[in-house]
């Protein structure tokens, strides 16, 4: 029920549940929200993903209708597009073969809704059933569940909350009893991973359009901390060997800090005042398979800019996925699942 809740990751997780029980399945994404990433590609990243991890035949994938951008919104805004997407999405029910159709739906409730795309929609028109997928942010989760079971009714199937933090558990339980006793499903509690929350060197260097100064072969890293280096080199070195697979962003001049942080456990060293390190540090770097990126920001901008982009994770990495697929294992109840779709299955 909000962008990068996970849903994509859920699809993966489910999917090989799913196979590993012996049913056929089919996915599609009626609404995008994102472009292509070239002209020449028809599909957006994360459905190419998914199709490419899946091995979806193309009988087995379902086109996007429709992508939401400025120009799309314009368009309908202005009587242009008066297309009926309730219409086409009929099509979707067109799928042979498959005993699971997995749909990744909209956002939120209301995204899509200018063109009759919304999850309420989507499910009436589909006659389908809705797992929501939300991360967990605090205890106020309740409200959005309930506001969501009046909006869908029968069809909502369940819930699955995502990226619990260890410290929640004992509030999450009590979430779980109260949902479960006003008729929502709680099927699956999945903890925090700081992997599932990491991000590529390369994504950074795209976010902060920064500058490779070495190690460009080693941009598939995976930053799972964010860490500032402002201290004097002591505390500094305290506060590094605390950390695990960090982005160290600290001055372009401080040639203290950047030592002690490839020293340990760093993935990325981020120079901000767009200042070059020393020769030293960059042989070192280079020694140790540690791409330095220089920005030409100040640590306040990059430090923003490094946090949005944790907040816009995107599962396109293999590691995640068997990440994915061993959570989606322990922490979800399948059967329940299937179960309340009717479905009788064989185990692999």
């Amino acid at each position: 029920m909000a962008a990068y809740s996970g849903k994509s990751a859920t699809i993966l997780g489910l999917a090989q549940q799913f196979r590993s029980r012996n049913l056929k399945i089919a996915y599609g994404k009626p609404l995008g929200t994102c472009q292509p990433e070239a002209e020449t590609e028809e599909l957006e990243a994360d459905v190419w993903f998914i199709r490419q991890t899946l091995d979806l035949a193309p009988a087995d994938l379902r086109p996007t209708l429709l992508t939401l951008n400025d120009q799309t919104i314009g368009d309908r805004l202005r009587g242009v597009d008066g297309a009926d997407y309730g219409q086409t999405l009929m099509e979707y029910q067109g799928l042979n073969g498959a005993d699971v159709v997995l749909l990744e739906g909209p956002g939120t409730l209301a995204e899509g809704r200018l063109f009759d795309l919304d999850l309420g929609q989507m499910a009436s028109v589909l006659d389908a059933q809705v797992l929501l997928v939300m991360r967990y942010e605090s205890s106020l989760i309740v409200e959005s569940l309930l506001l969501a079971q009046s909006e869908l009714g029968d069809r909502l199937l369940g819930v699955l909350i995502n990226d619990i933090p260890v410290d929640s558990a004992e509030m999450v339980a009590q979430v779980k009893n109260f949902l479960e006793s006003r008729g929502i499903p709680v099927l699956g509690l999945l903890p925090r991973s700081q992997l599932l929350r990491s991000v590529t060197v390369e994504e950074l260097v795209h976010q902060l359009k920064a500058e490779v100064l070495c190690r460009p072969d080693r941009l598939d890293l995976l930053v799972e901390e964010l860490t500032i280096g402002a201290m004097n080199v002591s505390a500094a070195l305290k506060y590094f060997r605390k950390g695990n697979n960090m982005a160290v962003i600290t001055g372009g001049d401080r040639t203290d800090i950047q030592w002690a942080a490839l020293e340990t456990s760093t993935h990325c060293l981020i120079l901000t005042g767009h200042l070059p390190p020393t020769p030293a540090v960059l042989s070192r770097a280079e020694e140790l398979e540690i791409p330095i990126l220089s920005v030409d920001l100040d640590t306040l901008t990059t430090v923003e800019i490094v946090d949005h982009a944790f907040g816009q994770v995107r599962l396109h990495e293999a590691v995640k996925v068997n990440c994915i697929e061993q959570l989606i294992a322990k922490h979800f109840d399948c059967d329940r699942l299937l179960d309340k779709l009717g479905l009788v299955t064989v185990q692999a």
